[in-house]
């Protein structure tokens, strides 16, 4: 049994990207590639590779979907990277897989871009096929079973359980880097099967997930990073960081923070596209390192989280952390009209923010990343009309009346989750909306409350999913 999956531990993460011949363009240059990585990995490892890499393309599809799919991909390296075979048959096979793409009964993963890149021809429609992607889980949803679930499913088929585990674990985790799940998904197989025929099967797994709870760690800390980079995109990610830290140590400086904030983008942006082996695993170990160094001495939790060795374990840690108490500073100096329209204008205007997130600690991911979207188109078009001056101030009146009341509302809520029990939260908040809509029929109240509480318990955390609470905002 154990060696039905133990050529798994064998594959480098080198091969994931394979240089093509020199000379080779267009549809030489794809054929060439895929044949490359198929003669090198061999069919097996090349199935397994196409299950992990399309389970996270398409990480809504079916399994059966994903097995359709995996079938057609191999079967045309399989036919088209033999000795001898015809040049055009990669072509061949590749639009004929695009015409089944496009057929009302298609068994490939739906999408809603499908229609789109349907009405297109030949190359267009292939490459525009290609691209298209899955947004990710909002949460992820793998849950392991267990022990003696994962072996009575193992010894019914090997094949079977590693390609229901590969699609599992890979749609679930979509965005974290394609090393670090091969990394992860590779490791967790080996246990299995070393665990499984083990004449002490408890002992064994207790050790071998002690051995994995370092890329476990990191796999999830990928996929929630990357997750964010994808829906925010570098200057995005950098603000959300900086308020993030500004919430759970609101005494350190924008000098201090906006550092270590920058340096946590350009980790996203290096790595959750990378194929090289450790890049998410060194990079961020080396900012964790940056983060401890510059935070351990101003707050005694930073301190706390960073006096572990294992410094995955740390970074988890500080990312788990909730806000600081309201600090009570004064209130801050607002940049003027001048300095935003300035050329440093974008910084003047993060600034802002960050001295607002620091001052409502409470205040959650989605909402900062709203206010950030919406100052920076704010201050754009104010800054480019014929007075700019009058259109700044005439926009400040409208947040000061209509903005902070529902920040400090959305504060209060956040704040209070943290805080409090989830029934005692729940019992806070009927009697706040009661006493805000007293008109309110008792079926209103108890959708209001279930709104609100839906809201609190999904976004007031620190790894809320950014897509889904931008959309409940």
């Amino acid at each position: 049994i154990k060696q039905s999956v133990v050529w798994w531990q064998s594959i480098p993460c080198s091969l994931l990207t394979i240089p093509p011949s020199p000379g080779l363009s267009g549809k030489a240059y794809v054929r060439e590639k895929v044949c490359q990585e198929y003669r090198m990995l061999g069919k097996e490892n090349f199935r397994t590779l196409t299950i992990l890499a399309n389970s996270r393309k398409y990480s809504n599809g079916t399994f059966e979907e994903i097995s359709h799919l995996v079938r057609e991909i191999v079967s045309l390296a399989e036919t088209c990277c033999a000795d001898g075979a015809d040049p055009s048959c990669y072509d061949a096979g590749s639009t004929a897989l695009s015409v089944k793409s496009c057929s009302a009964d298609s068994p490939f993963p739906a999408h809603p871009g499908t229609a789109e890149c349907c009405a297109q021809q030949g190359l267009e429609r292939k490459l525009c096929l290609a691209a298209l992607r899955h947004p990710p889980q909002p949460l992820p949803r793998y849950l392991q079973p267990s022990d003696k679930e994962l072996c009575r499913a193992f010894r019914r088929d090997p094949r079977e359980f590693a390609d229901r585990f590969l699609y599992e674990y890979a749609s679930s985790y979509s965005q974290a880097p394609l090393p670090v799940l091969l990394g992860s998904t590779r490791t967790f197989l080996s246990m299995v099967s070393t665990c499984c025929i083990s004449s002490a099967p408890t002992a064994c797994f207790l050790k071998e997930k002690l051995d994995r709870k370092t890329l476990s760690l990191l796999t999830l800390t990928s996929n929630r990073i990357c997750s964010r980079f994808s829906a925010y995109g570098k200057d995005k990610v950098s603000f959300s960081y900086l308020a993030s830290l500004a919430q759970k140590v609101p005494t350190a400086s924008f000098e201090d923070l906006l550092p270590l904030a920058e340096d946590a983008a350009e980790v996203s942006s290096q790595c959750c596209d990378s194929v090289a082996e450790d890049c998410m695993q060194k990079k961020l170990l080396e900012h964790t390192a940056k983060v401890c160094t510059a935070l351990s001495a101003r707050d005694s939790r930073f301190a706390d989280c960073c006096t572990g060795k294992n410094l995955m374990e740390n970074h988890f840690c500080i990312l788990a952390m909730l806000p600081a108490p309201d600090p009570k500073l004064p209130e801050a100096p607002e940049p003027t009209n001048k300095e935003l329209c300035g050329k440093d204008g974008a910084l003047h205007a993060t600034r802002s923010l960050f001295e607002l997130a620091r001052r409502h600690p409470s205040l959650p991911d989605a909402i900062l990343a709203k206010l950030y979207d919406s100052s920076g188109k704010l201050w754009g078009k104010c800054c480019s009309t014929k007075d700019p001056s009058a259109c700044l101030d005439s926009k400040r009146k409208q947040m000061e009346a209509e903005l902070l009341p529902f920040l400090e509302k959305a504060s209060q809520l956040c704040g209070q989750y943290n805080e409090l029990s989830f029934l005692e939260f729940k019992k806070r908040l009927r009697e706040s909306l009661a006493q805000e809509q007293p008109e309110a029929s008792p079926a209103r109240l108890e959708q209001l409350l279930e709104q609100r509480a839906s809201f609190a318990s999904t976004c007031c955390l620190p790894d809320a999913p950014p897509l889904l609470c931008a959309s409940k905002v």
